[in-house]
């Protein structure tokens, strides 16, 4: 967690919007770690998302399609630390943050694996290799819209074993549920065979 003035006062912030909307934080957010965002339903996701980052004192790295940094809402974006991805082109971002990923000791980067926030068969995959090309462990950020919960989860290293571990985050995520569920998909990777 950083101590900087400036999380103070966002940490504030955070706190007062989440108590008037009657959400709660819970979990330990790691130094390191690539965050998997879900249930992924509603652009309040990101909200939900920011602010949990503000109350834990940390700044996340989210991925967020290029397409959302046109216009104004570009520079509110990257001020909140999203960073824009080119899904017809995603290796030049991804390896500058694997590049920051070696340097950085408070890496922490968020993506919402559904990748979308509409009916699907399969999460993107790119999570899981992120995290076995540095090592960094995944940590499980979840929101529950009916416990009006938003939070960190478990923290792990994964096996390699890409069924067991995708069990692992079927479990975790089996009981959480969005602002549209009918939008959700099941944590599941093409990879898994």
């Amino acid at each position: 967690m950083s101590d900087r003035p400036g999380f103070a006062v966002r940490r504030r912030i955070a706190r007062v919007l989440l108590r008037l909307a009657r959400w709660r934080t819970t979990g330990q957010v790691p130094e390191r770690g690539i965050l998997v965002g879900a249930p992924h339903t509603s652009n309040w996701d990101w909200v939900l998302t920011l602010l949990l980052a503000w109350d834990s004192r940390v700044r996340i790295r989210l991925l967020v399609k290029k397409s959302l940094f046109r216009g104004p809402l570009g520079p509110l974006l990257r001020s909140t630390g999203a960073v824009a991805l080119d899904r017809s082109d995603p290796g030049p971002t991804i390896r500058r943050l694997l590049a920051d990923a070696a340097d950085d000791e408070a890496f922490l980067l968020g993506i919402a694996a559904e990748g979308t926030r509409g009916p699907g068969e399969y999460w993107k995959s790119g999570f899981y290799r992120i995290s076995q090309q540095t090592g960094i462990p995944v940590t499980l950020a979840f929101l529950d819209v009916p416990s009006r919960t938003v939070g960190w989860g478990p923290t792990f290293e994964l096996t390699g074993d890409v069924r067991a571990d995708m069990d692992r985050l079927r479990a975790f995520y089996a009981d959480k549920r969005g602002f549209r569920p009918e939008n959700a998909i099941e944590p599941r990777l093409r990879s898994e065979g």
